[in-house]
Parts: structure tokens; sequence; C-alpha cells
């Protein structure tokens, strides 16, 4: 598997997404323009909805709608191209953007684990990124080319660790994108002012998030879409793929893939059998497996059936000292990175 990159990312929000830009520009030229994915999304250029979807972030969150402006320009693309793209989910169901995670509460060693699927043609191309932007809270992200931090994984100064599965809603509306949102979540300054983010504005498309507060250990499963904004607080061993499961959610319309479908039933079913047999719970071998050939937890095959692979898997702890994390290349390799909070640590 080819190898991530780190980068340090520091200045204002414009210059953090000038950087970012720069970084992904060959491989969104390379690798996406091209696509059928791309294509769909551009379809939307000058819609009354994305005009709508375009205010209201410059009216709530102008910082990170500089950040959008910087990563334009870093790109060499037009701004309101990789607006759309960072809209892409919220347009889109059939976005290629995946994930599986493994929530682990526990008496002040609460644990996510999150196997990050993405487009393939990405492989290579990804990097986990320190964030210092002028006046906001340090982060540690990964990144895809052409895309704002925060819909992947992320671990923040604040002492948040957040992770984001796409959910394939059907009744996406002009509200905020949900990737602003997400980003938005990552300078919070605890998981409740988070999901005061998540409810207190206009949502566009459909996601979930695990959040876990290091500074009293607490761990949410969080499902918010146009119409609902579901927070539940995650009290025994779970997983999460890409479809709403909350109560107060799962019966709203949305595309379950195959794929979603039989990673979540095959998590479920993995975590049962450790119960069963009173063993500590393995999450990584759980996000390894590929039990089911044709839809497996842990995504390596070029013919996908939802056009994701596995590109990076994080294991983070809540410690009582803070969050102490890694970041693999895949779930059975070893750790490539190593961070304690948001800085490389040896």
């Amino acid at each position: 598997m080819p190898a991530l990159s780190h980068l340090k990312i520091s200045g204002s929000a414009f210059d953090a997404g000038l950087q970012l830009g720069r970084f992904g520009a060959a491989a969104m030229h390379e690798h996406l323009l091209d696509t059928r994915t791309w294509a769909e999304i551009m379809t939307w250029r000058g819609s009354a909805r994305v005009a709508t979807m375009a205010r209201l972030v410059r009216e709530r969150f102008p910082l990170i709608w500089s950040e959008l402006e910087g990563l334009a320009a870093g790109l060499g693309l037009p701004f309101d191209d990789v607006f759309l793209w960072n809209c892409r989910g919220d347009l889109w169901a059939f976005a290629p953007d995946g994930c599986t995670t493994i929530l682990l509460p526990g008496g002040g060693a609460a644990r996510i684990v999150h196997n990050e699927d993405g487009y393939p043609g990405f492989a290579g191309s990804c990097a986990i990124a320190e964030y210092r932007i002028d006046g906001q809270p340090s982060i540690a992200s990964f990144v895809y080319p052409g895309s704002i931090p925060g819909h992947t994984f992320a671990v923040t100064g604040n002492g948040l660790a957040i992770t984001v599965n796409n959910i394939r809603g059907k009744q996406a509306t002009a509200g905020v994108p949900r990737m602003v949102l997400s980003r938005a979540a990552l300078n919070a300054g605890s998981a409740k002012e988070a999901v005061q983010i998540l409810q207190d504005n206009p949502r566009a498309g459909s996601f979930h998030l695990a959040i876990g507060d290091a500074r009293n250990g607490g761990l949410l499963s969080v499902e918010y879409g146009a119409f609902a904004c579901s927070v539940q607080v995650a009290a025994v061993p779970s997983a999460h793929a890409n479809h709403a499961i909350h109560a107060a959610t799962r019966n709203l319309p949305q595309w379950i893939t195959a794929s979603s479908g039989f990673r979540q039933i095959r998590a479920e079913h993995l975590l049962s059998q450790y119960s069963m047999r009173n063993q500590p719970i393995d999450p990584l071998a759980i996000l390894s497996d590929t039990g089911n050939a044709d839809y497996p937890i842990y995504r390596a095959d070029a013919a996908d059936s939802d056009d994701e692979n596995t590109m990076a898997t994080a294991d983070i702890r809540l410690t009582p000292d803070g969050i102490i994390w890694k970041v693999h290349e895949s779930p059975a390799a070893g750790a490539r990175f190593k961070f304690k909070g948001t800085a490389l640590h040896d």
C-alpha cells in the first residue's frame, strides 16, 4: 500500500487551505477531474440550492469559507468547483466516502478505532496533517486531496477525538454542508459544544460522528441529517458503517449499500463473539476482517462494490493523560504514526 504523508500546516485559515491545496493539487488533476464522480458533482454548478449553501457558510463559518478559498487557490481550480466538491455528499448520495468505526466505552479508557475508506484513486496521495491555524484549536486530521479536514478522523487540542462515517441520506436540503459542520465541530471546546454546532445550524446532508472527550472520558454516537440529529451515549461496545442505525434516524429515507449493510452485520457479529467468549475485544482484528469475501470490512479490492478502499486506520484512546493514538496504513499493519494529542510522538 502506498505510504501516507505527514504535513505541518500553519498560519491563517486561508494560508492553511492554500498549503493543503498545494499538497493535493497533483492528485486532484491526475486522478479526479476526468472521473464520473467529479462530473456528477459538477452538474450542480450555478444551482439555487448550492447558492444557498454557500451563503450559509459565508455567514455562519467565515473562517471555514476562507479555508475553502485558500484550498481552491492551492489546487489551481475555480472556487465554485472546489466548494461543490466539498459538498459532494450533500448533492450526490453515492459519492465514494465510506468507513467503519468500532466504539469501545470504558472507565477512563474509551477507545475509537476507525477504518477510513475512500476513493481508491487517492491511495498514496493522502496525509495526516497537523493544523495550527491562528486563533483556532490545533488539530491533527487525515486529509484527502481537495477536501478540508474534519470529515475523516481527527484529534483536537481541546481534547476531542472525532471520526466520521458517510450516511447516504435521501433528504438532503439547502443547509450547511455536512463537511463544513464536521469541520466546525473540530473547533469546539467540548463534545457538548460540538453537538450544539450540529443541532443549531440548518443541516444539508447526513453523517455519523463518533465523538470522544478526553476530559471526561465520554463517548458519543451522533447521526445527523437535514431533518434529525440523534445523540446517543456509547454505553456498550458498538459498530457503525455507512447508514443510520439509531432508533430516531434509521427509518428516515436512506440508501443502504450492500457493503454498508454487510459490514454492519459482520462487525456486530464479531463484537458479539468476543462477548460470548468473555474475551477482550480486538477492534483492529474486526477492522481487518475479510470473512465476507464480497463485502469485507477491510477493503482493498480495486473493484469494490462502492468504489472505496481502506486508506488508513486510526486507533484512538481517551486516557486520563489525554488522547494517545496511532495511525496504521492498514489495520493489520504496524503503526506508521504515533500521536499524543495533536503532535507527532515517538
